[in-house]
């Protein structure tokens, strides 16, 4: 997997350069995400993996992505399709991703409780993880009531449980060692 991610680096890096220096970073986003789904699909993978000439291969996955690409998203395909890239394409879209979150100081933040949070309570939450992270945040709200109580945050590397399970989990290990 680490292979991967650095074959796709400088494949995605080069794309959010470009997006950034066109101001077209959420239609570049757009584009690489419906590339990555085409190149997922199982008959692609197959046709992708066997021994198509470069050719095939671009009028191909072109003609399957139609209309989604504009002309610099065809030429970043063709690219990638006469270096053999195209199985990539996931990896370059979720670094895309990354690149874009980092370059508008954005975060994902799963939050997970036993309840719906109200609209009050998620923006207080919003706003004080904002000022913790110094990024904006974007919260993804889950619910699994055997978390029984309280919260569960994750954002990138960072996990806050201040959930009852975690808590009991935490003092069961303390009383056992």
């Amino acid at each position: 997997m680490s292979e991967l991610t650095t074959v796709a680096r400088p494949y995605a890096k080069a794309a959010f350069e470009y997006a950034v220096e066109a101001n077209a970073v959420e239609n570049w986003l757009t584009m690489l995400v419906f590339a990555a789904e085409v190149s997922k699909n199982e008959d692609m993978t197959g046709f992708l993996s066997g021994s198509a000439s470069v050719e095939q291969t671009q009028d191909l996955f072109l003609k399957v992505c139609d209309d989604q690409l504009d002309s610099n998203g065809q030429n970043f395909i063709k690219v990638m399709a006469e270096n053999k890239r195209l199985l990539v394409l996931p990896q370059v879209a979720a670094q895309f991703g990354e690149l874009k979150a980092e370059y508008e100081k954005t975060v994902a933040v799963d939050v997970t409780s036993a309840v719906e949070l109200s609209a009050e309570q998620m923006t207080t939450l919003s706003a004080a993880l904002e000022k913790r992270l110094a990024r904006k945040v974007k919260l993804n709200c889950n619910i699994d009531a055997t978390i029984v109580s309280g919260l569960v945050i994750k954002a990138d590397d960072m996990v806050i449980d201040g959930s009852v399970r975690g808590k009991l989990g935490r003092l069961a290990t303390m009383m056992q060692s």
